[in-house]
């Protein structure tokens, strides 16, 4: 359980503009913005921005790379 939760962390700390993430209430969306408290900005539809606690994403689905 321990393990479950340090992987789950290390994955919500890596979250950067970009990635498709899956909300633990099931909403797909791309990561808009990544704010200092603990939210971070997920874009559900064109223009659909909605503010998400970090904590409560479920899984990334797809990483960018990071800009050279």
């Amino acid at each position: 359980q321990q393990k479950k939760m340090k992987e789950h962390k290390s994955m919500v700390d890596a979250l950067r503009r970009g990635d498709q993430v899956i909300t633990q209430g099931g909403l797909i969306g791309k990561v808009a913005k990544v704010k200092e408290d603990g939210e971070i900005e997920v874009e559900i539809a064109d223009g659909v921005k909605v503010r998400v606690v970090k904590a409560t994403i479920a899984q990334v689905l797809n990483k960018t790379e990071p800009a050279a």
